[in-house]
């Protein structure tokens, strides 16, 4: 698992690739529809309503996307949580 403190210093620049989407603005669905290739997109139930609104627009953007939210987690999944879903999806 990745550690927070590893990766701190990227998160100035994650926010300003995601801050207006993150204020409402739609995605751009012409920026994702060329994303042919089957996707799964998860939240936890107890994930921000913000990040779980972005993720259900960028399923909604993605053409072969699969959304799902995993019940009683964050968005920082437990693999144990996660790893279910990931074999479902690919072997489905």
């Amino acid at each position: 698992m990745v550690e927070a403190e590893s990766i701190a210093h990227t998160l100035p620049y994650d926010c300003t690739i995601v801050q207006d989407n993150q204020r409402g603005k739609p995605l751009p669905v012409s920026q994702w529809a060329s994303v042919t290739v089957p996707a799964p997109v998860m939240d936890g139930g107890q994930s921000p309503s913000w990040m779980r609104h972005a993720n259900r627009s960028l399923a909604a953007s993605l053409p072969n996307a699969q959304y799902r939210t995993l019940d009683g987690q964050t968005h920082m999944l437990e693999p144990k949580a996660h790893a279910p879903m990931l074999v479902e999806f690919f072997n489905g």
